[in-house]
Formats: structure tokens, sequence, C-alpha cells
């Protein structure tokens, strides 16, 4: 990624060979509205081909369409430009900033890209950070939900996330991922490993081995893997009666409760939740990971992730108190490290210096 010259009112920001531009006017709008969601005035560009310098072959079934468009920056993302990009008629909207090698960030449920914004500035000094939001959340598209979830499964929505990336001129990356997002990071990491340079994971352990390992315990304090299965729209409809008490009380039942968020990252999250298409889609999520991603996982025949990877998680969350992370990831990896930190699920919120910390002393490592 390279930057362009200031001039003619505008900051422009080349994307391999792309640039478009954003009025100064439009600039300074987009420091005081954080959400609202009409696109400024601007030149859109678009590209049906990879750039030039891109050697990833576009996934099978997929056709790639870049689409750049400046939109009101949050706040907590004011260095960082917007965009959006069409990956198979599904767009993912995300930010990008810094300079260095390519890093990109995916958030968990039922959060946005938004839950990186304490450690993505640090992360800018030393990597190019791309933080996106997943199909299905924030302000990504939601599709409607297949009989069979495969446009929910994480073979999908990694799919999305190299797409993005290819079109940003990146072919070879790492991840940054919590919760859902590392989920999708697990299984780009099998279906594309010349792709993923190395993956930090935080706060999981394999989808198929916890649902193997899961017991009363684990039902009790993951309650809702297994609400979120059921049926539509018995789900959806409960929780849409009032999205944000779900949200406040699902995500405040941990150790911290509600102190990782601040009040705009709060906000911003309640606002993406409150989207009816949001709740579903999220359901969607969860049943691909009960079927059809086990289904690949098991296609998987006891083949391993081969590029470096570390797993952190709380040692006051579910995860500790459960599995042993380690260990289990060690089954299905064959270069792992990690530990606990002390805090509970949303580390990067809670804990944002030593995350920081543990991502910059990772990926500054040769892979």
């Amino acid at each position: 990624m390279q930057r362009g010259r200031e001039g003619d009112g505008a900051r422009r920001l080349g994307v391999e060979g792309v640039a478009f531009g954003v009025s100064e006017a439009s600039e300074r709008a987009s420091q005081s509205e954080a959400y609202a969601s009409p696109a400024l005035a601007c030149r859109i560009v678009t590209s049906d081909r990879p750039p030039a310098n891109s050697s990833l072959s576009v996934p099978e079934g997929f056709s790639l369409h870049f689409r750049v468009f400046a939109t009101r920056a949050t706040p907590m993302f004011k260095d960082f430009q917007p965009f959006t990009v069409s990956v198979d008629d599904t767009d993912i909207f995300g930010v990008v900033g810094g300079n260095g090698p390519p890093l990109l960030l995916l958030h968990g449920y039922p959060q946005t890209h938004v839950m990186w914004h304490k450690v993505a500035p640090g992360l800018a000094e030393h990597f190019t950070v791309v933080a996106t939001d997943l199909r299905g959340y924030g302000r990504s598209s939601k599709p409607t939900p297949r009989p069979d979830y495969a446009n929910y499964s994480k073979r999908t929505m990694a799919a999305d996330m190299v797409g993005v990336m290819n079109h940003l001129g990146f072919d070879r990356f790492g991840i940054l991922a919590h919760d859902r997002g590392a989920r999708v990071a697990h299984r780009m990491a099998m279906d594309a490993p010349d792709v993923v340079r190395q993956m930090l994971l935080l706060d999981i352990a394999p989808t198929r081995e916890m649902y193997a390992n899961a017991d009363q315990a684990f039902a009790r304090a993951y309650w809702h893997w297994f609400f979120l299965i059921q049926p539509a729209p018995m789900p959806e409809r409960m929780i849409g009666v009032d999205p944000r008490a779900f949200w406040l009380d699902k995500c405040g039942a941990g150790s911290a409760g509600l102190t990782p968020f601040t009040p705009a990252a709060l906000e911003a999250y309640l606002t993406a939740f409150d989207d009816p298409l949001a709740i579903s889609a999220s359901c969607a999520d969860y049943r691909a990971a009960a079927t059809i991603d086990l289904e690949h996982d098991d296609e998987d025949r006891g083949r391993t992730v081969t590029c470096p990877v570390r797993v952190l998680w709380g040692d006051r969350g579910v995860i500790e108190a459960n599995f042993d992370c380690l260990a289990l990831w060690r089954q299905r990896a064959d270069h792992v490290d990690g530990g606990a930190l002390k805090g509970g699920h949303y580390l990067a919120e809670e804990l944002p210096d030593e995350v920081l910390r543990e991502a910059i002393d990772f990926f500054s490592r040769d892979a």
C-alpha cells in the first residue's frame, strides 16, 4: 500500500494503483458523525481484476469486484481509511491504515471491527492494519441464510477475507482474530495455507473439539452456542424483542462485566445489533458452526495448520475453566505457543496493552 500526494483539497490513498479522494470538508464531517451510513460524495473506483503484483488466484466459485468509497469514519479509527470490497456480491466493510507487513484483524460475536479500536493504532505503527466486519455483522452485507448455511460457513467467510486482502494487494498476511473471527482464521489457514503467514487467536479452542468435549459446565457458560442454533425463527424472534438487552446481558455476564467497552464502542455494537438482519445472520453463523463447519473439519482428515499459531485466552474465562487450550490446538496445528492472560473473554478491550505487546512480538518474527 502506498500513500499518494496531498493536493487539490483532498487526501488520496493509493491501493496498488487504485486511488480515491475524500474532500477536506467531508473528512472534517467524518470526525464528528461516527456512524452515519450514507457514503460521502467521492470518486468510486471499480475493478474486476486483481492487482498486477498479486499472485493469488480468485477462489473457485467467487467473483471479485473492488469498490472503494469514502464513508464517515469512526473517531476511534480516525487515522484509518474506510473501504468496501464486494466479493461474489457480498459487500465487506473495513478500515485500513498504517505501514508495514499486512495484518488482518477479525472480530467476534456480537461485535464488529470496532473491537480493535484500542490496539489498532499501536499495531499500525508496525503493520498495515486491515480490520473488517465479517459478513452478517456491522456494515458488511447480510445475505439471506441458505438452508444448509453454506453462505455463513467459515469457509465462505474465509474466502471473503482472502478476496478483500487480495484486492488490497496482499497475497500473504498475518491474522489477529478473536472469537468467531478466530474460527474464520482457522478455516482460512486450512483452505489457503499459502495465504496465512501467522495467526494469533484470542480466547478460543477449535470448534470441533469444543463441541466434542462439551459438558454441563460448558453448556451453562456458553448457553448461546446452543440457543442460537435452534431452528429459525425462534432465537431471532426472542432476541428481536429487545436486542440491546440481549447484547448487554450476554456480553456483560463475563468476569469483567461491561467494563472493557468504552461508551463509543458499546453504542457502535448496540446500533449494529439493532438490525434484524444482523440477528438473523449471526444465528446463521452459529448454525453453520454446528453443522457444515464440522463437516469441513472432518473432511480435513487429519491435516493440520502449518503456519505458526499463538493462542491467548483469559484466565477468568470459559476456555480456561473448561478446556486445555494449548493441547487442543496442538492437535490441529503444528507450531503452537501461547498462554493465559489475566482477564476474561474480551481481551483486546480489557487488556489492550498486553494484547498489543503479544501481537507485536509474534508478528514481528520471521515466519
